[in-house]
């Protein structure tokens, strides 16, 4: 468990937010607005890409935006919220701050918005002591520690043939209505890390109390911290809610603690990300995405991990939501290329009612042979063999076109699916343990064994 940190004094507080009020303050006006994209003159070296900006509407109302690019002679800004009110001639101040926040242990059971606020009407959240940037940088690869122990995540299916380790970071693969909210409520629920924070980006507002309340439930929110920005708010708060998300996992990690980081989904962080970059003018080239969706990806994703010797590591699982189940659409092809490994959710057999539908077959943990013993190694070896041939024989089962007794190996196959797929199954509510896991699979292989070699020693003595 990460270490005992007192909550910071009011003087620690106060000194960290003089040190952010900036010396002097500049101003611009807008000279255009096109669909969401706000132009402003007069900003030109007072801000970069990335900035802050208010923008005084015509009723005298503050607007924050962000700074996403710039023209010859205007700063382009995008609202993070609705651009109703503001048109040419509006001012336009710089905010000199940094886009930061204060996270703190207090955090732990509340809900968070896209700006580090409280979003569960529980009263504000107090601030930490130190300040973390939302647009931090990795720790560079030569400080990082190696990946850890392996994490129980409590879902077998995971933790026997897709085996997670502290500080891995693995892509959740699935089309629409598979289950992946579902899994990460059952992962989130029943892991043994320390800290679990989960972003929900661009979660549908039903969803997202449902979610909190109902799947993740009351013990599970107790050791999370839950950041939330439903579909209908503004594309930079939907790509700021990811990079709060990685920023309250950061503070966690070097407390000590061993974070989960659940973030659902990296896809809608990359439609936002699509959207501001064609509307600050980038060409749209994979489908319609931009060239900064694709160098924004490794840099969120780079952030989750060990952290340095001494300090805890983030474990992130990401969900990505495959368009029209194609897998090798260019954000899930993208994220694959940068991530340690892929947990695939079939539709195919969550339509014949096992859940959770991890295909076994075609998910992989590139860190699982090296945190498995031999043992354990070769019983799920052997438990893939049998479901692979099973697999490429189930057609022929089907039509009946295969007759028993052709082949041993598919005879064995044939009567260890039924147990293999009840190890696979698995409720909501149930908890499989990683000590559990290997156990059940040896027991399964081992009783078919005994039971071929009865019935054929039953065979031999009649003849």
């Amino acid at each position: 468990m990460f270490s005992n940190v007192t909550a910071p004094s009011p003087g620690q507080i106060c000194a960290g937010a003089l040190a952010e009020v900036p010396s002097y303050s500049r101003s611009g006006r807008v000279s255009g607005v096109v669909g969401l994209l706000i132009e402003a003159i007069g900003l030109h070296r007072a801000v970069a890409v990335g900035d802050r900006c208010a923008v005084i509407d015509s009723h005298g109302e503050r607007r924050l935006a962000e700074v996403v690019g710039f023209g010859s002679t205007t700063a382009r800004l995008m609202a993070y919220g609705s651009v109703d009110g503001i048109g040419p001639g509006c001012t336009v101040e710089v905010d000199a701050g940094r886009a930061v926040i204060r996270p703190d242990r207090r955090w732990l059971g509340r809900v968070v918005d896209a700006f580090g606020d409280a979003a569960d009407g529980s009263g504000p959240l107090p601030d930490g002591a130190h300040a973390y940037p939302l647009r931090r940088r990795a720790v560079p690869a030569q400080r990082r520690a190696r990946i850890g122990a392996r994490l129980d995540v409590g879902v077998r299916a995971i933790n026997a043939f897709a085996t997670l380790c502290l500080g891995q970071r693995v892509g959740v693969f699935s089309g629409s209505g598979v289950g992946k909210s579902t899994l990460m409520s059952m992962i989130a629920r029943n892991t043994a890390a320390d800290v679990n924070v989960i972003g929900l980006i661009g979660e549908r507002g039903r969803e997202a109390r449902e979610f909190i309340e109902d799947v993740l439930g009351e013990e599970g929110l107790k050791r999370s911290v839950v950041v939330v920005a439903t579909s209908d708010e503004a594309a930079p708060v939907r790509r700021q809610a990811a990079y709060v998300t990685m920023a309250v996992a950061e503070y966690f990690r070097d407390q000590g603690a061993s974070v989960l980081c659940l973030m659902d989904s990296v896809t809608r962080f990359a439609m936002a990300e699509r959207e501001i970059g064609l509307a600050a003018g980038e060409p749209p080239t994979s489908r319609g995405y931009t060239p900064s969706v694709f160098a924004e990806l490794p840099r969120l994703l780079e952030r989750a991990g060990p952290g340095e010797p001494g300090q805890g590591s983030i474990t992130g699982l990401f969900t990505v939501l495959v368009e029209g189940d194609d897998m090798n659409e260019p954000v899930a092809d993208a994220v694959r290329s940068i991530l340690d490994g892929h947990i695939l959710l079939d539709r195919a057999i969550a339509e014949r009612g096992r859940y959770p539908a991890v295909d076994v077959l075609a998910s992989i943990s590139r860190t699982m042979p090296g945190c498995a013993t031999a043992e354990e190694n070769a019983v799920v070896g052997e438990a893939r063999r049998v479901l692979a041939l099973h697999a490429s024989m189930a057609e022929l089962i089907r039509l009946g076109a295969y007759r028993p007794g052709s082949d041993a190996e598919v005879d064995r196959a044939i009567r260890l699916q039924p147990a293999l797929e009840a190890f696979l199954a698995q409720g909501h509510d149930d908890n499989g343990t990683t000590g559990d896991v290997y156990a059940q699979l040896a027991a399964i292989l081992a009783a078919d064994s005994d039971a071929a070699a009865t019935a054929q020693a039953g065979g031999g003595g009649a003849a």
